[in-house]
């Protein structure tokens, strides 16, 4: 399963959708989405991110039709700001 980030139409806040593995389970299975939420200030600067939480895949689901219906975008542009390291 892959990130995606999504941008509102004034482009000045971001969500950020990734599957979240927990490390206390011993299953591959991954049954959460973690999704992270900011402002961008600056198209030119990183975005700020104010915060996150996991939510179920029904759940994330919901919500991401429901931004796409509100007129949000599937975006690229901040991805290389999310890489993990390792």
């Amino acid at each position: 399963m892959e990130k995606f980030t999504l941008i509102n139409k004034a482009r000045s806040r971001i969500k950020v959708f990734e599957p979240f593995e927990d490390s206390f389970k011993n299953s591959s299975m991954i049954n959460t989405i973690l999704i992270s939420y900011g402002c961008v200030f600056k198209r030119s600067n990183k975005p700020v991110l104010k915060g996150s939480r996991v939510e179920s895949i029904e759940e994330a689901r919901n919500e991401y039709k429901k931004l796409l219906e509100e007129g949000w975008k599937k975006t690229y542009r901040f991805n290389s700001y999310f890489k993990k390291n390792g």
